[in-house]
């Protein structure tokens, strides 16, 4: 039971200094405007330099968003303008946004500034 309690323990300190390490939904607000024109578009799908589909953020999983973008960001994913984008961001600014979108609803289309 010693060992339970002193896991928890740790467990929250640690998502509490996460949180406080890597942003916040509102730090997030100035970044989300670039993402709108695409994601915010309910079946939108890139044409360039192939075919994407493009999916709507609200609702995914933060640690999902904070991967893919880190993967545009490393080259691990090849679509050009997300590659851009990723890394014109920090890793701050990308737990922001991905925070800012796994708070809202699946598929939600409302992607606009609050």
């Amino acid at each position: 039971m010693k060992k339970l309690l002193t896991t928890v323990v740790l467990g929250a300190a640690a998502t509490a200094a996460h949180a406080q390490d890597t942003g916040t939904v509102d730090a997030a607000k100035d970044k989300v405007a670039m993402c709108i024109g695409c994601h915010g578009i309910p079946g939108y799908r890139a044409s360039f330099p192939e075919t994407y589909e493009v999916p709507m953020l609200g609702g995914q999983s933060a640690k999902y968003i904070e991967n893919a973008l880190n993967g545009y960001k490393k080259g691990d994913r090849k679509h050009p303008t997300m590659r851009a984008i990723a890394a014109s961001l920090t890793d701050k600014d990308i737990a922001a946004v991905a925070a800012y979108y796994a708070q809202q609803k699946p598929g939600t289309q409302n992607n606009t500034l609050k």
